[in-house]
């Protein structure tokens, strides 16, 4: 059965619009308390903790999800702003029913999402979004009075997940001498992320920490790293990070200004895993993982396996295989002995425990790894458009991979959280790349 409303990511839109109305999180509050009732232990009232980015419709959603939530008769824990990795490990300490997170990650302000997380702290399964948009489909009706859940705020969320982060770093190791920019996109890490490398003794200088409910992601963040790169130049610091949104991605950048994205990130780990026999199995990439990193794996006779895109799939493989590590160069790094789901303060602290446990700098631990040249151009379509029979677009692509001359990879995909064709092509020689990947883009816009 196909979802009609989860995505990839949960469910996410435009605020105003189906589905990311009051109305419609309201029934979807319901529908999956009705869910979580009929799974617990019988007689147990079910309990939820939701969290949000700092989105100004964040407010207005949370007040939907409670009424939903305690007219189907769940308990609800308020933790306010909390990133997403955090709402994973609070649920799970707590032993919680489930967790829930209001947000649209690394997107504008103007939209928003909701993503839920299972009692243990991961994904929620396939089996259990279907039953949620099965109840979608059903009248809502309250319970009595006397079988209405309650809520209640938790004002020391955040404490404990800075703890939680913290104990995943090192205890024989600190931060001590180190000069660090970190930049929370305005976003649900701003209160939390600078205060867990300073415990840890580094000299941070803290941007992107100022949220007004607009711009989150704007102008910061991860997908946006140029301010930090200017931060660290200004600041003479030693490291930048940069979280998105909601604090599942990372991007760090050198003291001298060039960017390091999940994939450089990723190896860094990899090596240090590997060095103090700590790398079970291999590492899990995803189709967009650059071509330079599956290569440098290979050197190192490390398996190397790639998942569809999107973080849920890297989890998936990683289970499957018994393995620990995995990613995607957008950022998200899956961390399977320190936590269940990925997290960008965690990854951050494995990078800057792999330096200093080495001695390196940044650049020399990620000097093992040489990534091609990779263009990734999103072209916007309609909602229903289908690339894969078009025969334009397969003579770009077939004309793009004659040019690469096996040198090369070309992928196009449809993203799984907004109306967009994504395009990437690598190789060698930026150039060619850049053209090939252009010429395909085009095709897909003449074609939707």
């Amino acid at each position: 059965m196909k979802r009609k409303y989860f995505g990839t990511d949960g469910i996410r839109g435009k605020v105003g619009e189906t589905p990311i109305t009051p109305e419609f999180v309201l029934r979807l509050g319901y529908a999956a308390g009705q869910v979580l009732a009929r799974a617990g232990k019988h007689g147990e009232r079910p309990a939820v903790l939701i969290g949000k980015d700092t989105r100004i419709s964040g407010y207005m959603l949370e007040s939907a999800l409670e009424a939903g939530l305690a007219a189907a008769g769940v308990d609800v824990l308020l933790v306010g702003p909390m990133p997403t990795p955090g709402v994973a490990y609070l649920t799970r300490a707590l032993r919680l029913s489930a967790g829930i997170v209001i947000s649209a990650s690394h997107n504008p302000f103007d939209d928003n999402g909701i993503k839920f997380f299972s009692g243990d702290g991961a994904k929620l399964a396939d089996k259990v979004e279907m039953a949620i948009e099965a109840e979608l489909a059903r009248p809502m009706q309250s319970r009595k009075s006397a079988g209405l859940g309650k809520a209640r705020r938790m004002d020391d969320a955040a404490g404990r997940y800075i703890e939680f982060c913290k104990s995943t770093f090192p205890s024989r190791l600190d931060l001590r001498g180190m000069r660090i920019v970190v930049d929370s996109a305005n976003g649900a890490s701003y209160h939390v992320a600078a205060h867990v490398f300073h415990e840890l003794g580094a000299d941070v200088v803290a941007i992107g920490n100022m949220p007004d409910g607009i711009n989150i992601n704007r102008d910061c963040g991860a997908t946006n790293p140029a301010a930090l790169q200017k931060a660290v130049a200004r600041e003479r610091a030693d490291l930048g990070i940069a979280l998105d949104g909601d604090g599942d991605r990372l991007v760090m950048v050198d003291g001298k200004g060039e960017i390091y994205d999940g994939d450089r990130l990723l190896y860094v780990i990899a090596m240090d895993r590997r060095r103090n026999r700590r790398l079970s199995g291999g590492v899990v990439g995803t189709l967009m993982t650059n071509f330079g990193l599956e290569q440098a794996f290979a050197k190192l006779k490390i398996p190397f396996a790639r998942a569809a895109v999107g973080d849920r799939y890297v989890l998936e493989m990683l289970n499957k295989r018994g393995w620990h590590l995995g990613g995607e160069n957008s950022g998200h790094i899956v961390c399977l002995d320190q936590h269940t789901t990925g997290d960008g303060i965690v990854s951050a602290l494995q990078v800057l425990a792999a330096l200093r446990s080495a001695g390196l700098t940044l650049p020399r631990a990620a000097a093992g790894v040489r990534l091609y040249p990779q263009v990734l151009v999103n072209v916007r379509v309609q909602e229903s458009f289908d690339f894969s029979d078009n025969r334009g677009v397969k003579r770009a692509v077939a004309a793009a991979e004659k040019a690469l001359k096996g040198d090369g990879r070309v992928l196009l995909r449809a993203s799984g959280t907004e109306p967009l064709i994504r395009v990437m092509v690598e190789g060698r020689a930026k150039p060619l790349v850049e053209r090939c990947a252009e010429a395909i883009a085009a095709a897909v816009c003449a074609a939707a």
